[in-house]
């Protein structure tokens, strides 16, 4: 049987090994190790605020390994998942189809996103148990005619303790990750080996023959018949431009600011993350604890139980570039001014519920869904597969997404990954 590597072991590259075994021996090469929920009480990590412990964002990554954070200007960072499980086990679990501009391209998902329904339960069963402080927020954007709508969340919420560690690693495994399809691919045969930091694809002859990896301070070759890299917006295009395919300057962050003030004993710290969606032009507004903000912004300077928050989620320009040593984004003149308006409706928001103006503060901006450097487009739309590189090479990952989707896109890379994945068996057998 054809051997076919996998890089990666997030939304993207764990829908593939599970749809591929059958037709491929497939080996799924992971850069971050087992995940682990963070095994800190909040209550510890404020207790190190206080203390002025916890001064810079990437600190994080030493209580939560599975965290990564980077800075790309004065005032904004990435955030990304390390490990098994990618960032799917550090977001928020909503389920939301958004393919409306991969559908502009010709390309119909509808049997993947039908397979998806039946693979992962999609619910809003979350909201029997939201708290008063949701349940006032969602009266308030209805009657400002924001239309908000219960948020589908990917798992089995009628369990849901309502914690408010959603982006923590769910500890009571309500929240559905990509490790439940790394499993299937596992019990059907594949391998999964963490700590394999993929640095290039070996070409030869205009065809890859494997992988170069670093574990430790070694470095190892793994030859592949079939190469799919699905190591995120950010990993991906890095891996590419070292294998001498550089990618597009087109990239996309989907940038989240906090706006939030002081309510004694709100508690939204321990209610569900971004339990409701208003869709606005070019963001999105949800109430959200903004765990990084509230840790490493010396704005926020209230308890975590007295702190109410609305993120925006923005749509932002492709103006950006991944290459094999760093990464250069920033925010356009446009999205700062859809950032203000979200500001904007998002104080509104704020002031209805009660928050005294003088309170309120803003959170850092910070990008988590990275992704657009080799999009989609008409060319590839059927092929899914950019002629820039070797044939038996594909991308399964939010590189492929011809622009900032402003929402939660991981239901849609999954779609995307079960595409790639025919397109891989019928391409190479």
């Amino acid at each position: 049987m054809k051997k076919a590597i996998v890089v990666g072991a997030g939304a993207g590259g764990a829908t593939v090994a599970k749809e591929l075994h059958g037709s491929f021996d497939v080996t799924v090469l992971e850069a971050g190790q087992e995940f682990r929920p963070l095994g800190y009480k909040f209550k510890t990590l404020e207790t190190w605020k206080k203390w002025g412990l916890l001064f810079d964002m990437r600190e994080v990554q030493l209580v939560f390994p599975h965290m990564r954070v980077r800075g790309v200007g004065d005032d904004m960072v990435l955030v990304n998942g390390v490990g098994l499980g990618g960032s799917t086990t550090v977001c928020t679990g909503n389920g939301l189809r958004m393919d409306h501009d991969i559908r502009a391209l010709g390309i119909d998902l509808d049997a993947e996103f039908e397979e998806i329904y039946r693979e992962i339960p999609i619910t809003t069963a979350h909201q029997d148990g939201w708290h008063v402080t949701t349940r006032r927020l969602f009266t308030i954007c209805r009657e400002m005619g924001l239309d908000p709508q219960p948020t589908p969340k990917m798992g089995d919420y009628g369990r849901c303790a309502h914690c408010g560690r959603c982006v923590l690693g769910c500890p009571h495994g309500v929240k559905w990750d990509s490790r439940q399809f790394l499993q299937v691919a596992l019990d059907h045969g594949a391998e999964v080996m963490t700590g394999c930091d993929v640095r290039r694809v070996v070409i030869e002859g205009g065809r890859a023959t494997g992988v170069q990896v670093r574990r430790g301070w070694r470095h190892e070759y793994y030859p592949a018949d079939l190469v799919v890299l699905a190591a995120g917006g950010l990993g991906t295009p890095a891996i590419l431009d070292r294998s001498g395919i550089p990618c597009e300057p087109h990239l996309f962050v989907d940038p989240v600011l906090w706006v939030a003030g002081r309510s004694a004993g709100c508690a939204q710290c321990y209610e569900v993350e971004m339990p409701f969606v208003s869709q606005q032009d070019h963001f999105i507004l949800s109430p959200y604890f903004d765990f990084l903000s509230h840790l490493f912004n010396r704005s926020s300077r209230y308890a975590a139980v007295d702190t109410v928050g609305i993120m925006i989620k923005l749509a932002d320009s492709s103006e950006g570039w991944v290459s094999r040593h760093r990464v250069e984004k920033s925010l356009t003149d446009l999205d700062r001014e859809r950032l203000e308006r979200g500001v904007e409706i998002s104080a509104e928001i704020l002031r209805r519920f009660g928050i005294d103006e003088g309170s309120m503060f803003l959170g850092t901006i910070n990008g988590g869904h990275p992704g657009g450097s080799l999009p989609l487009d008409v060319a590839t739309a059927e092929s899914f597969h950019d002629a820039r590189l070797p044939e038996n090479v594909y991308v399964a990952d939010a590189t492929l997404l011809p622009q900032s989707l402003g929402n939660p896109p991981i239901l849609t890379i999954i779609a995307l990954a079960k595409r790639v994945s025919r397109q891989c068996i019928a391409a190479c057998a």
